[in-house]
């Protein structure tokens, strides 16, 4: 049998953690209208599992015949792609025909003779959308990993107005926290500072361990102790698993390499764009057991309004749980023992 676990970034795995409550939020949403949702925003840090999240939502969508979806590259024109993958479907392609919307201009191969080609693309989109309502049909779009780039703000900006032409079209975005915070903040895109984010935290622990329990062969005391070390990471749940499959189940022995991926793949890149005042932040906590913020800003020498502000961008960045009032930790695993080494 194959390895069922994955050390590959944005495919896929076959063994992974569903999100069941996030992804009856976002489909109940779209598919019942709940609260006029039209968009959602998902982050997390970098291997939190916001890839997969997605292709969970866009496969269910993909099983309803009144529903088109496609996926947008967000280093390219955005607006552009979006006329041409929907012009390129023969079954949309009729419809706009029947619509006379000429997208000869486009060089998109959709056109109607004796209409003019419509020279806008925003105004094409707009009628082509308007075509796909027409025909009880809906559209849901969906960006990976975005960031505030030109075409980015373009299509955010376009996507507004078809919203408030009651559109029938639909937006899910993943991305880093800071990435989706700077592209909220342009001064022209308030609309998306009011779109709900879904923040992914860590994946059920007991559910990581029923599945070690049952791919790996091992006894559930067994099964829990590898869940634990994963702190319910979902990057560290795929290595975890993966090596411990290649080792025939011997998980202890693989620690040192499960540490060196993550290390290699995940903190070295989360490390590298911390301000180093982030980096004197984590380094204290990681040495104070007690978790006591009090502690950890008297190591710092911080007085409270000083340090709640690194505590809170460190919290909406996935680097630090502060649920529990008075108290900070960590979240991702085997981190403290990276920070210290790298400090």
């Amino acid at each position: 049998m194959k390895n069922p676990y994955s050390l590959s970034f944005g495919k896929e795995p076959t063994e992974h953690i569903p999100r069941l409550a996030q992804t009856a939020t976002v489909t109940g949403s779209f598919l019942e209208h709940m609260d006029d949702q039209q968009i959602y925003l998902i982050t997390g840090i970098r291997g939190s599992g916001k890839t997969v999240f997605m292709t969970d939502i866009q496969n269910r969508f993909l099983k309803e015949d009144d529903w088109i979806v496609t996926e947008l590259n967000p280093e390219r024109d955005l607006l552009t792609a979006l006329a041409s993958k929907l012009s390129s479907e023969n079954s949309l392609a009729n419809i706009f025909k029947s619509a006379k919307i000429n997208l000869s201009f486009w060089g998109l191969g959709l056109e109607v003779s004796g209409v003019a080609p419509i020279t806008d693309i925003e105004v094409a989109i707009s009628r082509m959308l308007q075509s796909l309502k027409s025909h009880d049909k809906k559209l849901l779009i969906t960006i990976d990993e975005v960031t505030s780039n030109r075409f980015m703000r373009e299509f955010a900006a376009a996507y507004q107005i078809l919203i408030r032409q009651d559109l029938p079209v639909y937006l899910l975005m993943t991305g880093l926290y800071e990435n989706i915070n700077k592209l909220q903040n342009e001064d022209s895109l308030t609309f998306l500072y009011r779109a709900p984010r879904i923040a992914l935290e860590a994946l059920n622990v007991t559910s990581i361990a029923s599945n070690y329990s049952r791919n790996l062969n091992l006894d559930h005391d067994r099964a829990m102790d590898m869940a634990y070390l994963t702190k319910g990471y979902s990057f560290a749940f795929q290595v975890l698993g993966y090596l411990t499959w290649e080792n025939g189940g011997d998980y202890k022995s693989v620690l040192p390499e499960y540490r060196q991926y993550l290390d290699e793949f995940i903190y070295d890149k989360i490390w590298s764009e911390l301000s180093q005042k982030d980096k004197s932040v984590l380094n204290a906590v990681s040495r104070v057991d007690s978790r006591k913020i009090e502690e950890i800003r008297n190591l710092l020498g911080m007085q409270t309004n000083e340090f709640n502000p690194y505590r809170k961008r460190l919290i909406n960045r996935g680097l630090l749980d502060g649920k529990e009032r008075g108290y900070v930790k960590l979240v991702l695993p085997m981190f403290a023992e990276y920070i210290r080494d790298n400090s």
